[in-house]
């Protein structure tokens, strides 16, 4: 590559991790083209599969790939095996600030919210009964097989277990968590808890433990628990943070760990430092923020944030996020 290419290129790249103008020609402003490689969480496979498929009808001269895993797992691509992205999606704002900043991340945008459920079919044991006030009582019956992700790999591993804590709290049951954890033994985890649809679909578990996304996009059936465990109400942050999980840190194998606090469920994404392709993660960035974007995102059954919004010690490429008092579902004027 010409010096003159390196030095461009050279520019570009440390302007999108320091979020400074990039000069007379922008990444809003540069036609993307090229490889555009996303990694993101299983949760968001449908919808970034559409996302991409827009994009790519809209720029021909990009070639996607998708890359879907737990959003920890994703994250450690980075951390352990030094594959980089040029779009990281997670299911959980904190895994970015926790595992990727400063090595591999100086900032994330926050977009999205999901709620915890409990997915089942018409097959499913107590099918026919389960209830706000009773689900607990049908994952205990004898035979009950129910099915929850690692936490270790995925944020709806640990946030199941947040959610029984909390469930503990709430139904005032002293011991609940620790006996609806022994009803779901290791053989009933899976690395993410799209994997889990499959197993409820073919009747081999009766309940999961998954996402609302998840639900209306396979078309299963699901329960909605009490706002105060399903991790969905920003109104009761405080209750949610009376619980923790650890899991492991930047690598699987280290001696770390990470501490994450119960949170209301927010999705974010950023574009990593060293993004192979900078130009078209700023495009897919923005495309993802657009009308269009938020359009696919709520279809999938995704509740958008008013306005992306953004964390870490950097900033985003100018014109990434939607202009100031304009929310990702209207249109620029």
């Amino acid at each position: 590559m010409p010096r003159s290419a390196l030095l461009a290129l050279g520019r570009v790249i440390v302007g999108l991790a320091a979020g400074l103008p990039l000069g007379p020609a922008p990444l809003a402003a540069q036609a993307p083209s090229g490889p555009l490689t996303v990694f993101n969480a299983g949760s968001l496979a449908s919808p970034f599969r559409d996302l991409l498929r827009g994009f790519a009808a809209l720029h021909p001269g990009v070639v996607v790939r998708q890359e879907s895993a737990g959003s920890l797992e994703s994250a450690r691509k980075l951390t352990e095996l030094g594959k980089i992205p040029d779009v990281l999606g997670v299911a959980d704002f904190q895994v970015i600030p926790n595992l990727l900043v400063p090595a591999h991340a100086a900032w994330y945008a926050s977009f999205a919210r999901n709620a915890m459920v409990l997915i089942y079919s018409d097959r499913s044991i107590g099918a026919a009964e389960i209830s706000q006030e009773n689900w607990w009582r049908i994952l205990l019956r004898p035979g009950v097989r129910t099915g929850r992700s690692n936490p270790a790999l995925d944020p709806n591993g640990y946030r199941a277990l947040m959610s029984i804590r909390l469930a503990e709290q709430y139904y005032r049951e002293p011991g609940l968590a620790a006996r609806l954890l022994a009803a779901m033994p290791e053989r009933y985890v899976r690395p993410k808890e799209s994997d889990l649809t499959a197993l409820v679909q073919a009747g081999e578990l009766d309940y999961s433990w998954s996402y609302r996304s998840i639900a209306v996009t396979t078309g299963l059936r699901f329960l909605e628990l009490p706002a105060e465990m399903d991790l969905s109400d920003p109104t009761l942050a405080d209750r949610y943070r009376s619980v923790e999980v650890r899991v492991p840190g930047a690598t699987l194998a280290a001696r770390d760990s990470v501490r994450m606090v119960g949170e209301p469920i927010v999705y974010a994404l950023t574009i990593p430092i060293r993004a192979p392709n900078p130009v078209a993660a700023a495009a897919f960035v923005r495309f993802v923020f657009s009308p269009e974007g938020a359009a696919i995102l709520q279809r999938h059954g995704f509740t958008l944030l008013d306005r992306p919004m953004v964390g870490g010690p950097g900033h985003p490429p100018a014109g990434l996020l939607p202009p100031p008092g304009r929310s990702p579902t209207q249109s620029e004027p």
